[in-house]
């Protein structure tokens, strides 16, 4: 992937709300076409750039530029699109100023005067953004009598209830776990994969009833869970391996059973929870099973198949949404690897944030849910050195935030896409522009259009015979609402 570096610093988040008519007018009853843009080489950060009104058109020319949307077509309803609340997320947050606390909070989570973060995700046990590993239970525990999450009251637990309130009170979380404990497994390690032994399967449903009601019984609401991450990722780090069949029997023997029985019932589990490399094996063998859909949710998935330098596979996503249209496709993991701080302003962090949603989401994904909102100034901390990027990189020496242009791409989608929108046609009749759209409850359309080409493009937004014009600036984003 080329990556483009910015000629000025990063805006403030100060700078970024006073760039804005706030808030964002979404009534749908006007005929007003407002543009926010966020461009390279400017000072466009989710910027309002220009309202226009809608004019009669006509047959558009075949060499004109046009994106054609069609309100009256509608797929998949949305759930929503944030980010993981992590321990490294959490550590890093509470060792910030009280007052940059709170400006994270209102960046992401207030729909107002933020990106309004609508999905959360928040690990079982540790993983390799942690400071250390760690589990609920002392060693041999299987009646898991000495459960405790006194590890995630410190930092974890109180940052998700912060991101709940500034939400509005509520906001749909779901756990996932990288690894049992290592007694539970027949290599005796959290990293380095092995797998789970049989004689445990029940303690290890158990498991999540109880991290579940411990959550819950303090406060912190579950919406649901996915069974393993990354379940044929071999990892130095806290991983579990398990082939389909046997996460399938898993969930029907053990799993969905103990969640129903343990009045659970409600909470939706996600499968898979891995690349798009092999979503379509996992789905096919999940789903032609009765058994499952009597417990799964849908399944989830991650962008890391392109690690060798390939490119992503997202019509993989859409061979499920078609094999299977009743089960949910959500977007459950994807990052920037290889932290560098010289990268911060690199334009092509932002582009695969932008690239990624807007081919996902058209081809049936309901969510999507980046990873560590927040990370320190190494990209940690990690008990591996697997360090990362993040939207949001808070200095733990000098109280700095720095926003990368993720977080502003991200935006494009989550501030303007709220929770039960259906995604509507939105067709580019050029392929120097991608583009992607919804239709939300209140009745306005929220239109994505992506340019990652270095000239400026005009074109036109289309719908039925109405049209604007409009000007794509080179490596810029816009979201038009209407």
């Amino acid at each position: 992937m080329k990556h483009f570096i910015l000629s000025f610093a990063l805006l403030s988040f100060s700078q970024f709300i006073s760039a804005q008519v706030m808030p964002v007018n979404t009534s749908g009853n006007d005929k007003q076409v407002r543009i926010y843009t966020t461009a390279q080489n400017s000072k466009l950060r989710l910027s309002l750039t220009d309202t226009q009104a809608f004019q009669e058109s006509g047959q558009p020319f075949e060499t004109e530029i046009c994106v054609f949307v069609d309100p009256s077509k509608t797929f998949q309803t949305f759930l929503g699109i944030g980010g993981a609340i992590t321990d490294a997320s959490a550590e890093t947050f509470f060792k910030l100023p009280e007052n940059i606390q709170k400006e994270i909070m209102t960046a992401y989570f207030d729909p107002g005067k933020g990106i309004g973060y609508t999905l959360l995700r928040t690990n079982m046990n540790s993983c390799d953004f942690s400071s250390g590993s760690y589990t609920y239970v002392n060693e041999g525990d299987t009646d898991l009598k000495t459960f405790s999450i006194d590890v995630d009251k410190k930092f974890k637990i109180p940052m998700i209830k912060q991101a709940m309130e500034t939400a509005g009170g509520k906001i749909p979380l779901y756990i996932s776990p990288w690894s049992p404990p290592a007694w539970m497994k027949d290599n005796n390690n959290m990293p380095k994969g092995g797998k789970l032994k049989p004689e445990y399967y029940q303690s290890w449903a158990n498991y999540y009833v109880k991290y579940i009601n411990s959550l819950e019984n303090d406060g912190v609401p579950v919406w649901g869970l996915s069974i393993q991450n990354e379940p044929m990722a071999k990892q130095t780090w806290e991983s579990c391996i398990y082939t389909a069949e046997e996460e399938r029997d898993f969930l029907k023997k053990f799993l969905g059973p103990t969640m129903h029985k343990a009045g659970l019932a409600d909470k939706n589990i996600i499968m898979w929870d891995h690349n798009r490399d092999l979503i379509y094996q996992r789905a096919q063998t999940y789903f032609s099973d009765p058994e499952v859909a009597k417990y799964a949710w849908g399944i989830g998935f991650h962008w890391y198949e392109d690690w060798s330098g390939g490119l992503p596979v997202f019509e993989n996503v859409r061979r499920v949404h078609e094999a299977f249209p009743e089960e949910n496709i959500l977007f459950t993991e994807g990052c920037a690897e290889s932290f560098d701080v010289t990268r911060y302003n690199f334009w092509g962090l932002g582009e695969e944030y932008g690239r990624a949603m807007i081919h996902d989401f058209n081809n049936g994904s309901v969510g999507w849910t980046d990873w560590n909102i927040l990370l320190d100034e190494f990209g940690g901390p990690n008990h591996v050195g697997n360090f990362c990027f993040a939207p949001m990189h808070g200095d733990t020496k000098t109280g700095i935030l720095t926003y990368t242009n993720s977080y502003y791409y991200i935006g494009h989608f989550s501030k303007f896409i709220r929770p039960g929108a259906k995604r509507i046609i939105a067709s580019p009749s050029r392929s120097q522009l991608i583009t992607t759209a919804f239709k939300n409850t209140d009745g306005s359309v929220a239109v994505i259009v992506m340019n990652e080409s270095d000239m400026s493009i005009e074109y036109k937004l289309m719908v039925g015979d109405k049209a604007v014009q409009v000007t794509s600036l080179p490596h810029s984003i816009s979201t038009l609402v209407f």
